[in-house]
């Protein structure tokens, strides 16, 4: 077991997130995040979504506090004891999403995403999207703001807001759910085996544009979108015991969720 001397820790630009900053590194130090046992991220989910994409190959656990807003990827904040909920704490190993995405002029965009992969309507118009999941045309046509696909861990975002299914974390699932889809009017997506290769070609792209977006990172005017999973990547989230993103994600679906 990693006895987590060295602890690197990060915050967001809060003035109570650089106050725990500050407070953590004079009391435990702050080492390098590439020379770290352990990476303390300070801040809310989008901090601890920033940590994650910034250490994606560096296979150091990242252990969130909240000092945000939401915090739902995040334990509590306590400064006592950090060394000794960090050797406590129940690891979750979860694997991003890696989007492919071609736009109106061939080039070809790559990014990953941790919560999901979404396709979005640029104007007025409502997009045109024909999906395809391992070489089979499974809609011909969706007219919908958009779509998006989720992991696991991202189930209890975006997608739980467009009204797509809450995923168990260790489930080997991912979620396709449309964004106000209005034909098919009473589609309500689809759950795929996690190792899914899915498509998404934009149709009449020129009049009807779409973006795709990947967490935060946006391409504009695509006209094809393949999604898959990166099993390759593993990112290793650490939580107190009894306050697990899996026992999150199981209360959320009872109303209980962080």
């Amino acid at each position: 077991m990693p006895r987590f001397e060295k602890i690197a820790f990060l915050a967001s630009e809060t003035k109570e997130a650089q106050n725990a900053l500050k407070k953590l590194s004079a009391r435990y130090g702050n080492a390098r995040p590439d020379k770290a046992d352990a990476i303390v991220a300070l801040g809310g989910d989008g901090l601890m979504l920033q940590t994650m994409h910034a250490h994606l190959n560096s296979r150091i656990p990242i252990y969130g506090m909240n000092r945000g807003s939401v915090g739902f990827l995040l334990n509590d904040y306590h400064e006592d004891s950090l060394k000794e909920r960090l050797k406590a704490a129940e690891t979750t190993i979860i694997h991003p999403l890696r989007m492919t995405a071609y736009d109106r002029h061939g080039v070809k965009h790559e990014a990953l995403a941790i919560n999901e992969v979404s396709l979005f309507r640029q104007i007025y118009q409502a997009a045109k999207l024909r999906i395809t999941v391992d070489g089979t045309v499974r809609m011909d046509e969706l007219i919908c703001d958009g779509v998006l696909v989720s992991t696991p861990a991202g189930s209890t975002a975006y997608n739980l807001s467009a009204h797509g299914p809450i995923l168990p974390i260790n489930a080997p699932l991912l979620a396709l759910t449309p964004i106000s889809p209005f034909r098919p009017r009473r589609w309500r997506g689809a759950l795929l085996p996690n190792d899914a290769h899915v498509t998404i070609d934009v149709l009449e792209a020129d009049k009807r544009p779409v973006s795709a977006v990947a967490d935060h990172t946006e391409f504009r005017d695509v006209v094809k979108v393949e999604v898959m999973e990166e099993s390759g990547i593993d990112i290793f989230m650490m939580f107190d015991p009894g306050h697990t993103l899996a026992e999150r994600v199981l209360a959320e679906q009872f109303g209980y969720g962080g």
